[in-house]
């Protein structure tokens, strides 16, 4: 691999970095928002099977003692 200077490497870096597409605040405020709701719906739902599992295994061993 071929060595390049510090300043050839600062060069190709303040390049890549122009390439880069930043998102706009609405853009990051939605998908902020949007991680959240998937975050509490994903709670809700483990915790439905958490309950209805927690449920049945009590119905089950009520049978047995």
């Amino acid at each position: 691999m071929a060595r390049t200077n510090p300043l050839q490497f600062i060069q190709q870096v303040r390049a890549e970095v122009a390439k880069v597409v930043w998102p706009t605040r609405r853009e990051v405020f939605l998908t902020t928002v949007m991680v959240f709701i998937m975050a509490t719906l994903t709670a809700i739902f483990f915790a439905l099977v958490d309950l209805t599992i927690r449920s049945g295994l009590q119905g089950v061993l009520s049978l047995f003692g």
